[in-house]
């Protein structure tokens, strides 16, 4: 008679030992890719912009830079064999205040900086489910602006760091701090300035994330509950307040903030001057947002009675990822357009390949060569981008009145 052999005991996944050591990998084989592209200590770098993307962002003719160049005015453009003319984004803001110097007295105003008066625009990006191009968009945004004239702020707000890695950042490596350093509620709080790094963009600086800005959403109710202090019950003011140390430096600060509605999310509601809601345009992902648009307002209504002003310029609906030629995404903007009339931008940013290539190597779609991809691609994207973001741009301009 044959006896079997036992069967050996399986030993139970531990879950978290296991995503722990998957993550670390995920962390390691990444920073890898990211030192060959950026070595230690090396600064991301930035294309040039042709003679036509300069014109475009300054708001003049081609035939008037051409002028400009060959009278000897303002910084000389890089010059190609084939007499193709180029400006780095620092001669594009030499260029600015040139021409808001020299330009004629009925011009644009070609350094749309804050003026006496003006407040600061914080505008928050937001949706509760995710995959719906919030970073993507507060990312170009962000560089939109920057490239236009204006002095920004990008804040990374999702403990994930998506916007900061797109900025050639890897927190959990660079040991770089984030913006709960500066809201924390314990004495090891420092000033926002010391957390603010520059970026590649001249204009641009971000306040990276990392994980640990998940214990914001820990702190705060043991800090609501501590009868010795009433930090924790005005917790919605901790980012506005951190905010204030950089006011006069920057014009607009885009936040992106994390694909959930907890305490960080509603803190940057409450410190926001506007908000841009992404949307899917998609039967499931516009249900999700409806959820979320009654759970935030049964939020802020008793946020607002405990004290906190949610007191926004302006807010719009932003439909992201759209393709046009795909019949039930078509109804489906209608249908929001009709449903929220003014409060819907008017543009869509497109689905295109041509971001998500440009995502791969870590970089955003102002940043990447436009010989990298198919010409007509790059610019089909670029078109939507930049239509989207002149949108958003012209109701930052009329919060300020002009």
């Amino acid at each position: 008679m044959n006896v079997s052999s036992p069967v050996p005991m399986k030993i139970p996944l531990l879950f978290e030992k296991s995503i722990l050591e998957q993550g670390d990998q995920i962390s390691k084989k990444l920073h890898l890719l990211s030192m060959q592209r950026f070595p230690p200590h090396a600064k991301k770098n930035l294309r040039s912009f042709s003679l036509a993307e300069v014109a475009t962002y300054l708001g003049v003719s081609q035939s008037h830079l051409k002028k400009l160049h060959l009278e000897g005015k303002g910084p000389v453009p890089e010059t190609s064999t084939s007499g193709r003319r180029s400006y780095t984004a620092e001669q594009m803001l030499q260029l600015r205040q040139y021409l808001d110097q020299y330009g004629r007295s009925d011009a644009r105003m070609y350094v749309p900086h804050r003026r006496p008066g003006e407040k600061l625009q914080i505008l928050a990006v937001v949706n509760f489910k995710g995959g719906s191009g919030k970073t993507t968009t507060a990312a170009h945004l962000a560089q939109y602006l920057a490239l236009t004239g204006h002095r920004v702020l990008a804040v990374d707000l999702d403990p994930q760091a998506s916007l900061s890695s797109l900025y050639g950042f890897q927190p959990e490596l660079d040991q770089t701090k984030s913006l709960y350093d500066s809201i924390r509620y314990d004495d090891d709080k420092v000033p926002l300035s010391e957390i603010i790094k520059p970026t590649n963009f001249p204009g641009l600086d971000i306040v990276p994330a990392n994980l640990e800005l998940q214990e914001f959403e820990y702190d705060t109710p043991l800090a609501m509950t501590d009868r010795s202090s009433n930090v924790g019950r005005a917790f919605f003011t901790r980012i506005s307040t951190a905010l204030t140390e950089v006011d006069d430096r920057y014009d607009v600060i885009v936040i992106d903030c994390p694909p959930q509605l907890g305490y960080l999310t509603i803190t940057a509601l409450t410190a926001a001057t506007s908000v841009l809601i992404t949307i899917h345009p998609q039967m499931l992902d516009v249900m999700s947002m409806g959820q979320f648009l009654l759970m935030l307002g049964n939020i802020l209504e008793p946020i607002r009675a405990a004290g906190a002003e949610v007191n926004l310029e302006w807010y719009r609906y932003l439909v992201t990822r759209f393709e046009p030629t795909d019949q039930p995404q078509a109804q489906m903007v209608a249908f929001l357009h009709t449903l929220f009339g003014e409060f819907i931008l008017k543009n869509q940013m497109l689905k295109s390949t041509a971001i998500s290539d440009a995502g791969i190597t870590k970089q955003t779609l102002y940043e990447v060569e436009k010989n990298a991809m198919t010409r007509s691609t790059y610019e089909r994207a670029m078109d939507a981008l930049d239509v989207v973001n002149g949108e958003i741009a012209d109701l930052i301009h009329e919060a300020w009145g002009r």
